[in-house]
């Protein structure tokens, strides 16, 4: 998988957590219904310095990614049904900031938003 495959949703909805750890990006899979962590890879958890049993569960946009709770990127994923969208961003809590790409995907069906992360 890439962080620019036109296929990713698809990809990452059958994927393994075995696949997912082996990504050289991070990958957050958050659950429609409450907001909470379903799949969080081994490269997001090593760059956010957060132990995935801790986050696991938790409430993503309240607890986990607080400096993602926002019209540009908690927001998109409530208004938006379908959603794949590709945008640079500075991450900033619990760390420095850290400059990143983040895509945001999202099936009109799907039980999970997807947060990619990649460093730029």
């Amino acid at each position: 998988m890439d962080f620019h495959d036109p296929d990713m949703l698809a990809l990452l909805e059958g994927a393994r957590d075995a696949d997912l750890d082996a990504l050289p990006f991070g990958v957050i899979a958050v659950r429609r219904t409450d907001g909470t962590v379903a799949r969080y890879n081994v490269w997001e958890a090593r760059f956010a310095n957060l132990d995935r049993s801790w986050v696991l569960g938790r409430d993503f946009f309240n607890e986990v990614g607080l400096c993602m709770n926002n019209v540009m990127v908690a927001q998109r994923f409530r208004d938006l049904g379908d959603l794949d969208e590709t945008l640079d961003y500075v991450l900033t809590f619990r760390m420095k900031p850290k400059r990143v790409r983040l895509r945001l995907l999202q099936g009109a069906d799907s039980p999970l938003s997807w947060i990619l992360v990649t460093r730029i």
